[in-house]
């Protein structure tokens, strides 16, 4: 079966009768560099819980998007987002961006640290509870309690 686009999860969204239904979105920002250790998240985080839904830019933006405001849209509709921090993406202009937008719509923030320097971290970041990329497990488990805990 084809997992559907962000696009056609949004529309699902907006068109779904019952908000029990809805799914909680994890944004995952990351640099170009760090593409494959997204795509292992996102696959990590969409097999625990049919109710997780994941947006990667690579993946969810479309030829044609303008991907300023896909992007934009992308962290409204998110429940969290997850930064990959690594040396290549701790100072990527994008990166900081996407955390700023997070962090201006009080979104949970959860950075995912590997092989970067505490001094490397974005300063608006630096005192969020984070994990080390070898913590996954420990994030995975926390996230399932997160939206088992919602729909309580």
């Amino acid at each position: 079966m084809k997992k559907k686009s962000y696009r056609e999860e949004e529309h699902s969204k907006k068109t779904a009768k019952s908000s029990a239904d809805d799914r909680y979105n994890v944004f995952v920002s990351h640099a170009t560099y760090d593409k494959f250790l997204a795509k292992t998240l996102c696959d990590r985080i969409e097999v625990i819980s049919p109710r997780l839904s994941t947006f990667r830019d690579d993946r969810d933006i479309n030829g044609g998007d303008r991907i300023p405001l896909a992007i934009a849209s992308a962290i409204r509709a998110c429940n969290e987002l997850v930064v990959i921090i690594t040396p290549e993406s701790a100072s990527r202009e994008w990166i900081i961006t996407e955390i700023a937008m997070a962090f201006v719509l009080d979104k949970r923030i959860i950075p995912i640290l590997y092989h970067v320097d505490s001094s490397k971290i974005p300063q608006i970041i630096r005192d969020f509870r984070g994990y080390q990329l070898d913590q996954l497990d420990e994030y995975l488990e926390n996230l399932l309690a997160r939206i088992v805990e919602e729909r309580a």
